[in-house]
C-alpha cells in the first residue's frame, strides 16, 4: 500500500485533472504555479523510473485556477515493466479522486504532412505492444472512443482562438527501447500512423477501463527513420520537446 500520508497529500490537493508529462516536457511545470511535490518513492506501487528526462515525482499546481495533479516521469515496458507496472500510477490517480488525465508524450514524425516541433493531438492509437493494463482479467472495455470527442473539440477550438498549429492523428505505441528502422515506419505509415512512440497507449487503456476521460498529445520531436536526415537520438527528443513546452502551456491556458 501507499505511504498513507504521500496518499493523503495527493487527494488533499482535491484535483479531478491530472497531466502526464512525457520526454522533454518538464518546463511545462515553470507556469503552474507548483508550491509541493511527492516523489513516486513514497508509494510502494509506483515502479522508479530510469529514463533521463523522467523525474519520478508528483507536483501539485494550477493551470488558471483548476487544480493539477502533474505526474512528471512515466516508466515504459522497454525498462523491464509489465504493462500493470506501466499503469500503476493511472489507478493510483484515480483513487485520489482524478477523473480527466491528460497524457503526453515525445514521438517520432511519421506524416509527412506535419513538421517536427510542432504538436499533435491524439485522436486514435495503434496498440504494437503486444501486451495490455487488463491482462489476466475479462474486463471488455470500449475504445471506439479511446480519446474524448469533445475534449478534441475543446482543444480545436483553444488552438484556433490562440493561432496555434494543432494537428490532430494517429498514435502508434510500439515496445522500444530501439528506435524504427525504415521498414518498420514505412509499415507503420500504411497502418494509418501519423505519430510513433513507445508509452501512452497502455495509460490510456488503463485510464478508460476506470472511466477517466482522456486526452493525449504528441510533441513530434524528429522525423521518424528513413524520412529525415541524420540519426536519432535521446538527446533531441529532450531538446525539441523543452522548446515546444511553451505552446503546449499556451492551449493548456486556453483550453482549460
Amino acid at each position: 500500500m501507499a505511504n498513507d500520508p504521500a496518499l493523503e497529500r495527493l487527494r488533499n490537493h482535491r484535483a479531478e485533472l491530472a497531466i502526464v508529462l512525457g520526454s522533454g516536457l518538464n518546463a511545462l511545470l515553470s507556469e503552474s504555479g507548483s508550491e509541493e511535490d511527492i516523489p513516486y518513492s513514497e508509494f510502494a506501487e509506483l515502479p522508479k523510473t530510469s529514463v533521463p528526462g523522467h523525474a519520478g515525482r508528483y507536483v501539485l499546481g494550477n493551470i488558471n485556477d483548476r487544480r493539477v495533479i502533474f505526474a512528471q516521469g512515466r516508466v515504459h515496458l522497454y525498462e523491464g515493466h509489465s504493462a500493470r507496472d506501466v499503469t500503476a500510477g493511472v489507478r493510483l490517480l484515480a483513487s485520489v479522486g482524478i477523473k480527466r488525465l491528460i497524457l503526453t508524450n515525445a514521438a517520432g514524425l511519421a506524416n509527412e504532412r506535419f513538421s517536427p516541433g510542432s504538436w499533435m493531438m491524439l485522436s486514435d492509437h495503434i496498440n504494437l505492444t503486444g501486451t495490455t493494463p487488463l491482462l489476466g482479467s475479462a474486463q471488455f472495455v470500449d475504445l471506439t472512443e479511446a480519446y474524448s470527442k469533445k475534449w478534441r473539440d475543446d482543444f480545436r477550438r483553444a488552438a484556433v482562438s490562440e493561432n496555434l498549429v494543432l494537428h490532430e492523428g494517429v498514435y502508434a505505441g510500439l515496445l522500444g527501447p530501439q528506435y524504427e528502422t525504415p521498414a518498420e515506419v514505412r509499415m507503420l505509415r500504411s497502418l494509418g500512423a501519423d505519430a510513433i512512440g513507445m508509452s501512452t497507449v497502455l495509460e490510456a487503456i488503463q485510464a478508460r477501463a476506470l472511466g477517466l476521460e482522456v486526452a493525449g498529445f504528441s510533441c513530434l520531436t524528429n522525423w521518424a527513420a528513413g524520412l529525415g536526415s541524420g540519426n536519432l537520438s535521446h538527446e533531441e527528443v529532450l531538446e525539441t520537446g523543452k522548446a515546444a513546452a511553451k505552446t503546449f502551456s499556451r492551449l493548456l491556458d486556453a483550453a482549460l
